[in-house]
């Protein structure tokens, strides 16, 4: 088996410094909002955090990034301070653990498989993961099961898709979710024209998670698609804001829908945003 990878200890200065200031934060004589914090209390800080850094790394703002991902560094070893005061497992433990799976689970980087593409090398993780599961009495757990409930809809949608589709659970290509897509619609339309909000709730949550399946054939996440065109809509709607003064109010929709128009032009002028929204 081939050796695990080490880190030189210099290397992990940084660490060790947020970890020794986590701990004086938490200490006797410390800061009372972080004494006063609970594992509890600290998971929607981290579920905050976790997607301030998601959206940083989307725009590809480096900077920012690096500080969102500190700020879900502090919340790990937070949580962490706070388990370990109490008898459970500290920051250095559950990296430990971490890094046990990771190895566990790449037997074709640390043992004598091979994966000789990503589609492999998921293959070989899964079939780890349901190997430990087993061990655990857990076996008939779903694949389905690893994709967290607290996901975003859109999010879980797709990876839910992703698992599915890697058991073999799929279409051969791109025309059968598009064409999936054209028949929810038309189910859709159906319900709208009844006016049953139970069967246009369920209509709608079909066809949303139809496309879903027609982003993952076309390899583009549907989280990341979508938030590109809030932005897009939001930096035209200022735009509109702007031309009539921040006040809107006793303005047409054609006077608005023209400004609108004008600052796509703008944009599709300058080369700025995406082109292909509305």
């Amino acid at each position: 088996m081939a050796a695990e990878p080490t880190s030189p200890t210099a290397s992990l200065a940084g660490v060790q410094r947020l970890l020794a200031t986590i701990a004086r934060l938490r200490a006797p004589d410390g800061c009372p909002w972080d004494r006063k914090q609970t594992e509890a209390s600290m998971a929607p800080c981290l579920v905050e955090e976790a997607f301030e850094a998601a959206d940083a790394l989307r725009r590809g703002a480096l900077r920012a990034s690096e500080e969102e991902l500190g700020d879900v560094l502090v919340n790990v070893a937070m949580i962490r301070q706070i388990a370990s005061e109490s008898g459970g497992a500290g920051f250095d433990a559950v990296a430990g653990q971490a890094a046990d799976k990771l190895v566990r689970r790449h037997p074709h980087v640390f043992g004598d498989r091979k994966a000789e593409s990503a589609e492999v090398a998921y293959a070989t993780w899964e079939r780890e993961k349901q190997k430990e599961k087993a061990a655990v009495g857990d076996a008939a757990r779903s694949v389905l099961a690893g994709v967290p409930v607290a996901l975003p809809a859109l999010l879980r949608a797709f990876r839910i898709g992703e698992k599915a589709a890697r058991t073999g659970f799929d279409w051969p290509d791109a025309t059968g979710p598009r064409a999936k897509v054209a028949e929810e619609l038309a189910e859709l339309d159906e319900a709208l024209a009844s006016g049953d909000r139970a069967a246009i709730t369920a209509e709608l949550g079909d066809v949303l998670f139809s496309l879903c399946n027609v982003a993952r054939h076309a390899g583009v996440n549907p989280e990341i698609a979508l938030a590109g065109t809030i932005d897009t809509f939001q930096r035209r709607f200022l735009a509109v804001e702007q031309a009539f003064d921040f006040d809107l109010h006793g303005q047409t929709l054609a006077a608005m829908d023209a400004a609108w128009n004008a600052a796509k032009a703008t944009e599709r002028a300058d080369g700025a945003g995406p082109l292909t929204t509305g």
